[in-house]
């Protein structure tokens, strides 16, 4: 159990993820809680990291720092997101074991998990076929991070951890308009069609691939459950269980934004994989589960998007 006055360093800390832990130790008590900015820190700069951790000695580390986005991001830019993810992985894991952290918890994605894996997904599944390959460099610099935590345990006798979460959303997510993951666009271009009075919106591909969402501070507090409750070398997959298609989470957000238009789909737009599923019948078992349904996600969702256009950090278009 990490004490309540243990020095605790989130990596990543302004993003979603992030954002989402730091509060959930703030709710637990937890009051020695280390964040460095990308200005005061760059993670890619293995000098920097590891001059951090000599000067700070975190006793704890959450790892949740990660360059993210959606297909069209990781489409356009897989060298960039190989690079960047791998190379801030490896410092940080790297330097907190050279400075004897206690334990540190690694947050990957599900997207680790073959595009064709069996459905539910569970943990075991991991590099036994061929990854989507929308977004393959992102999910091999996960998987090189999870996999450097089970070496540095077999090897040194460490306490390092793995957590893969399904799609996440939530409080202080991406809304950038090309960018972003599939929700947070959602509620972007609806909100958008409704304000400029659009008769339609058109959406990526045919709506059919299902998917599973978890908001992002149920994801908080199985992080810190786990830091508490859990050591091994298999990660712990992060999700609800549940699943609906792309095309009835559109509706969804429609619902929840306001806009009564028609929505169209362009089929010629790539789908992704068609299923993505995660097994959380390890997380259950060990004594966790989710409290956020979807809809009423979404709905907090868009509040967090309707905040931040108020206090203008999103121009819409």
């Amino acid at each position: 159990m990490m004490e309540k006055d243990a020095k605790i360093y989130v990596a990543g800390h302004r993003g979603m993820v992030g954002s989402a832990i730091v509060r959930e130790l703030q709710r637990q008590g937890y009051s020695n809680i280390i964040t460095r900015t990308h200005s005061e820190l760059d993670l890619t700069d293995q000098r920097a990291v590891e001059e951090f951790f000599r000067m700070e000695k975190p006793e704890y580390v959450f790892l949740a720092a990660a360059k993210v986005g959606g297909i069209v991001a990781n489409s356009t830019a897989p060298a960039d997101f190989m690079w960047q993810n791998m190379t801030l992985e490896m410092n940080v894991i790297h330097s907190a074991w050279k400075n004897g952290v206690k334990k540190l918890e690694f947050l990957g994605s599900s997207c680790i998990y073959p595009r064709l894996a069996p459905q539910p997904m569970p943990e075991s599944c991991l590099l036994t076929s061929s990854l989507e390959q929308t977004n393959e460099a992102y999910a091999l610099a996960k998987i090189s991070g999870l996999k450097y935590c089970e070496y540095l345990n077999r090897q040194y006798g460490t306490d390092y951890i793995s957590v893969m979460p399904t799609n996440l959303y939530g409080p202080n997510d991406n809304y950038h308009p090309e960018h972003s993951h599939v929700l947070p666009a959602l509620i972007r271009r609806f909100h958008e069609a409704k304000v400029n009075g659009a008769e339609s919106v058109t959406c990526w591909g045919d709506g059919s691939p299902l998917r599973e969402f978890l908001y992002v501070d149920d994801l908080a507090s199985l992080c810190v459950f786990l830091m508490n409750n859990y050591s091994g070398n298999e990660t712990v997959n992060a999700g609800t269980g549940k699943e609906l298609s792309i095309r009835r989470l559109t509706e969804l957000v429609a619902e929840t934004v306001g806009f009564e238009g028609k929505i169209e789909w362009d089929t010629s737009k790539p789908n992704g994989t068609p299923r993505k599923l995660l097994d959380v019948s390890k997380a259950t078992g060990l004594g966790w589960t989710y409290k956020t349904e979807l809809p009423e996600g979404i709905r907090l969702a868009y509040e967090d998007f309707l905040s931040h256009i108020e206090k203008g950090d999103i121009r819409l278009r």
